[in-house]
């Protein structure tokens, strides 16, 4: 994905009002979904009339190669080297609230560090009663525990501070994603240590090349952090820090330390490249925000949307779309179907979780007259998603971090939709 696809100038300031669209999904609408399978011509096919692959064909199953388009993708110009850069969870082409192993979004500083986990080590150091190195079998002793939890990047919509820019949602918001973790709660092994009473801040340190390196305050550490060595049952893939990395629920991505080899107690923050040159939020004034770790509540529509687009010009329509919050659950979803003169609670659908992925739909029967798509979530504390406009008086548009502003998707009148700002 080069240059090319970022927006023109004209979409950065598309519409000054909104459109009007759609209401409720109506019985004219079902007629015509009904209407147009019907007339669908069913006939005997190739696959219906030979034998397929056996059981052995396939040890480790891969998906069909009809949906070989669902994969991560990259945007070339965005970083200058692939060893540190991110590629992007396609979500505008998942649905419930898990996403696959294979289609995590990876963000890396050196490349992605291949560990043989027998030779692999985790040291606990700095103020402790007892340094201790664990073996990954001395660590599957442990109590383990089960948690799904979103990891998001906190660059994730980074390039739309000033503007609409990248033009599909997997481009937008693709820094995110939402797996089952199984690890050791992180108090275990600090209670295993024994920690000093000056002992207030952890630093974990990644095994890859790039040394990576985060200080996480005592508080978090012992209150929800993991030592995670498996994802949705499996073990972690490489690029997602196999075979150890810590866990952090509802704070930043790159506090998530992968290939997770040292963690040492101090009783001060180490101000790392990563937390002051990085990973905090410029604003106008030239000042930065730092330690600003929690992700606040965030959503946005993935169907319809530029890479998704609608494959009707009218009748029975559905609109999906996910949410999250780093500081609990999402128990209501907004969305508008005209760039905010109207919004309609939508429907939420499977678990809700604290700190991870909300999936939410909106079925309407559209006019096929243009739509200019939001979404809006709440969080359990009680916090609503702003607009980009908000953020921006509040902050200014110099940073590329915490970006949680609303989305909007123009669509037209043949399904196609594009990113743009209503203002």
């Amino acid at each position: 994905m080069g240059r090319e696809s970022r927006n023109t100038a004209t979409r950065r300031g598309f519409l000054k009002s909104g459109l009007a669209a759609g209401g409720a999904l109506g019985a004219a609408g079902m007629a015509n979904a009904a209407g147009a399978a019907g007339s669908a011509e069913i006939k005997v096919e190739p696959w219906m009339q030979e034998l397929g692959p056996g059981v052995d064909a396939a040890p480790y199953g891969t998906p069909s190669p009809f949906e070989s388009s669902v994969r991560r993708r990259n945007v070339e110009w965005l970083t200058a080297d692939p060893v540190s850069s991110v590629n992007f969870t396609p979500i505008h082409e998942l649905d419930g609230i898990i996403t696959p192993n294979g289609l995590c979004f990876e963000r890396h500083h050196a490349g992605v560090a291949e560990i043989d986990p027998a030779a692999h080590r985790l040291m606990i150091n700095g103020l402790v009663d007892k340094p201790l190195i664990f073996t990954m079998d001395d660590l599957k002793r442990f109590p383990r525990e089960n948690h799904v939890y979103f990891l998001e990047c906190a660059a994730n919509s980074g390039m739309e501070w000033r503007g609409a820019q990248l033009n599909g949602c997997q481009f937008t918001h693709g820094m995110i994603h939402n797996v089952m973790y199984t690890g050791i709660p992180l108090r275990l092994l600090l209670e295993e240590a024994g920690v000093k009473p000056n002992g207030k801040w952890l630093l974990p340190e990644g095994a890859d090349a790039s040394a990576m390196t985060r200080s996480v305050p005592m508080e978090k550490a012992l209150d929800d952090c993991l030592v995670a060595f498996k994802m949705n049952g499996e073990a972690l893939r490489p690029e997602q820090g196999y075979p150890l990395r810590l866990v952090v629920p509802g704070w930043e991505g790159n506090m998530w330390v992968k290939w997770l080899r040292r963690i040492e107690v101090g009783d001060k923050p180490w101000h790392q490249r990563e937390e002051t040159s990085k990973y905090t939020d410029l604003l106008d004034s030239g000042t930065a925000r730092r330690f600003t770790w929690e992700m606040d509540a965030k959503s946005v529509i993935t169907n319809p949307s530029p890479q998704a687009p609608l494959n009707h010009t009218k009748g029975q329509t559905v609109l999906t779309g996910i949410a999250w919050s780093g500081r609990g659950t999402i128990p209501r979803v907004d969305v508008t179907l005209d760039g905010g003169k109207n919004w309609h609670k939508a429907r939420m659908s499977g678990p809700s979780l604290s700190k991870s992925m909300h999936r939410f739909y909106f079925e309407f029967d559209w006019d096929g007259k243009p739509l200019l798509l939001q979404s809006r979530a709440h969080d359990s504390t009680g916090y609503v998603q702003p607009t980009k406009k908000a953020l921006r008086e509040i902050r200014g548009v110099n940073s590329i971090y915490h970006n949680n502003g609303i989305q909007t998707w123009h669509v037209n009148e043949k399904g196609e939709a594009e990113n743009v700002e209503v203002s």
